[in-house]
């Protein structure tokens, strides 16, 4: 077991315990015993499984527990929160017989667990989703394979719900980012030239960085095509730069979903509120230094931004410099601790 395991295996019976060593070794997880078990088996010991799942919900990635559905549910119950953050869970019976994907099958990835543990014990995959079941694709997992994030992911259900049908889904594709090299799944697809709907209560897939309606019906994908350059005095706390962030989203109608980097000036490569709201916000950080950001043409220089930083645009020079030439859509925008530019 190497310190970054990602998979914890629970064991309940001493013939699942012996299972669930060689599921362990195979997949370089975790196994976790009751303390009555024989002391010999390796393994770390709990007392009660219920706490100890409480423990190690959030910890792993993927739970496979060797005992009956019933016993999985019940300690996983209370720590449910969603489809797009929860853990995979995977249930195997003691004997080996069947490993069903019961939680998070397509996003966190407890199909393709349960039929990774049916080929190294030889049990039989158990997968339930609709999409999996008629053989059609699954639109979250199509998403993160394209690198493409969610928003308004409650739509996934209508979306999934005619794919499994063989009901053809809408998509609303303007800069490209929907490519699939499959045909099976290209052919369960229709691209349109508009976001449009082509009929009441029909899904429809829009990928682009724009917001628009929600509806139960319509799936945004969002590509990470944003840059928001900032600048912050020293100390500006997180809070006041994502405020200022999503009010330069807000502005320009885009969704902070598609943001994919933020840019500064190298001076504030250690601010620890511009580094927090670049994790908060899940995107990567750019630095440019005063001489680099000194040649990029802005519409807003600033003769007291240069009398302190060395140059007369950070937030505007910065957005423009890491969007590799693309437009500015909202200039410098000021609050009281922190400027902001969003460029696509």
């Amino acid at each position: 077991m190497s310190e970054t395991t990602t998979t914890a295996v629970y064991a309940v019976t001493d013939r699942g315990a012996r299972l669930g060593t060689r599921l362990a070794d195979a997949l370089d997880a975790v196994l976790y015993l009751p303390e009555r078990l024989d002391p010999a088996l390796p393994g770390k010991r709990y007392a009660a499984l219920g706490p100890l799942v409480a423990e190690t919900f959030d910890r792993y990635r993927a739970h496979i527990f060797l005992s009956a559905c019933g016993i999985a549910v019940r300690v996983i119950a209370p720590h449910l929160r969603g489809k797009a953050v929860d853990p995979a869970v995977v249930v195997v019976d003691d004997t080996g017989r069947f490993a069903i994907s019961l939680l998070s099958g397509h996003l966190g990835g407890a199909n393709a667990l349960a039929r990774t543990v049916g080929g190294l014990i030889g049990a039989v995959p158990v997968v339930t989703t609709a999409t999996d079941a008629a053989g059609a694709p699954a639109v979250e997992l199509l998403a993160r394979d394209l690198g493409l994030a969610l928003d308004n992911a409650v739509a996934t259900r209508r979306v999934n719900a005619a794919l499994a049908s063989g009901e053809p889904v809408a998509v609303y594709d303007p800069l490209g980012f929907f490519s699939l090299a499959d045909p099976g799944q290209a052919k369960c697809f229709e691209w349109l030239a508009a976001p449009e709907p082509p009929g009441p209560d029909q899904p429809l897939v829009v990928v682009d960085w724009r917001l628009g309606p929600e509806t139960p019906e319509t799936l945004y994908l969002r590509p990470s095509v944003l840059v928001v350059g900032v600048g912050c005095r020293r100390g500006a706390p997180a809070g006041a730069i994502l405020e200022l962030v999503h009010a330069v989203c807000a502005q320009a109608k885009a969704s902070p979903k598609s943001l994919g980097l933020l840019a500064s000036i190298e001076a504030k490569r250690d601010e620890p509120g511009l580094l927090e709201a670049a994790a908060t916000l899940g995107v990567a950080t750019r630095f440019f230094t005063a001489a680099e950001l000194a040649n990029v043409p802005v519409p807003h220089p600033s003769a007291v931004v240069g009398k302190h930083m060395g140059v007369e645009s950070v937030c505007e020079a910065a957005a423009k410099a890491a969007s590799a030439g693309g437009r500015l859509l909202v200039p410098k925008t000021k609050s009281a601790l922190a400027t902001a530019a969003l460029a696509v």
